[in-house]
């Protein structure tokens, strides 16, 4: 890795989280703060919801004006943000900077870091879902088949819900998951190969009252008793029951014959930044990526389990991270994630595709 150089003064670098990856990474961040003042002065984090930062980000590059450093997200803020050229090429621009990804990721990470073109750093994993996720006081006999998921909820109208998949992770793991469920002919291909998985979506629409705009109101309802089975995530089962948000005793299903449609969360680097921040940055994200921080993304099971590089058990974790998996975690979840296939979710533009195909086929009247 080449040398950094030093600011001549340390910088106040401004991050904006659109994907939650913030609760995994906020202490690693200021871990850096701690080990490198002569770096950074302070870390100034915000969150903005991540269909909005693309339009403000190039509105900011256009006047010359920019004045976001990093931006922490997904797949879905890396599709638009390609999409209208706003970030900076790191890889193989900067690669001599920072380490060498393909000998330390694990290897799902590593496919996932292919789908930035170059244009992002993977920072944390998981493999995701989709699952299904119930109250097993309200629903004694879970489907175990997509057919019989349908079948419930066309018995049960109104107790089952999914969030807009274009602003919820376990909502995109879901849609991106039933081709492989319902074998349709090309999972990579909602144009094409999704068939049966659109086709499926109507006729599930039926039974469902609306579809939040993020996960966060679909955890509430479950918790509330509003609905009694909704999509999750290996992070969104435990995260929410370890916040009380979501009842310790809720049960998780895995369909028969799912595949897991893996999940990272990624650094980017707006186009326009300063010399001087970049240097700063690039240090920054190898930091990011040693295994002492990446053990901090265990965090409270929100990303489950969420470190990105290999060799980085459990045990490395801070010891609050430790326990709240013990009490919370499932031992159900290292058996599938070693036996069911990953896949990687679809490339930028068809994600875009599937996204706008689902806002005005399915979701059009119901979102709110």
């Amino acid at each position: 890795m080449a040398q950094t150089a030093k600011p001549k003064s340390p910088l106040a670098i401004s991050i904006v989280d659109v994907g939650g990856a913030l609760a995994l990474t906020q202490k690693a961040f200021e871990a850096y703060r701690k080990a490198k003042p002569e770096m950074v002065s302070r870390f100034v984090f915000t969150k903005a919801p991540a269909p909005e930062l693309p339009g403000k980000l190039k509105a900011q590059q256009d006047a010359k004006r920019l004045d976001i450093d990093m931006v922490l997200g997904g797949t879905d803020i890396m599709s638009s943000g390609i999409a209208q050229g706003i970030w900076t090429e790191l890889f193989p621009a900067h690669a001599a900077s920072l380490p060498n990804l393909k000998d330390i990721l694990l290897e799902p990470a590593w496919q996932m870091q292919q789908l930035t073109k170059g244009q992002g750093c993977v920072v944390v994993y998981y493999p995701s879902g989709p699952l299904l996720e119930y109250a097993p006081d309200r629903v004694p006999t879970p489907p175990t088949t997509a057919a019989g998921l349908l079948d419930w909820v066309k018995a049960h109208p109104n107790r089952f819900m999914y969030a807009r998949p274009a602003n919820s992770g376990p909502g995109r793991t879901f849609i991106m998951g039933l081709p492989y469920l319902l074998g349709d002919s090309n999972p990579k291909d909602p144009q094409k190969g999704w068939d049966k998985t659109w086709a499926f979506l109507q006729e599930m629409d039926h039974g469902i009252e609306y579809y939040p705009t993020g996960t966060a109101a679909v955890m509430k309802e479950l918790g509330d008793g509003s609905r009694d089975m909704i999509v999750s995530t290996t992070g969104w089962d435990i995260n929410p029951r370890v916040l009380g948000i979501v009842p310790k005793e809720v049960k998780v299903q895995a369909l028969q014959g799912f595949h897991w449609v893996v999940d990272a969360q990624y650094m980017y680097v707006p186009k326009g930044v300063s010399d001087e921040r970049m240097a700063v940055l690039l240090d920054l994200m190898s930091f990011m990526l040693q295994k002492p921080q990446q053990a901090v993304a265990y965090d409270e099971g929100y990303f489950y389990p969420g470190p990105a590089v290999k060799d980085v058990p459990l045990s490395m974790a801070p010891e609050e991270s430790q326990k709240a998996i013990a009490e919370y975690g499932r031992p159900e979840y290292a058996q599938w994630i070693d036996s069911a296939p990953k896949e990687i979710p679809l490339d930028p533009d068809a994600i875009v595709y599937a996204f706008r195909r689902w806002d005005e086929q399915i979701g059009s009247r119901k979102t709110k």
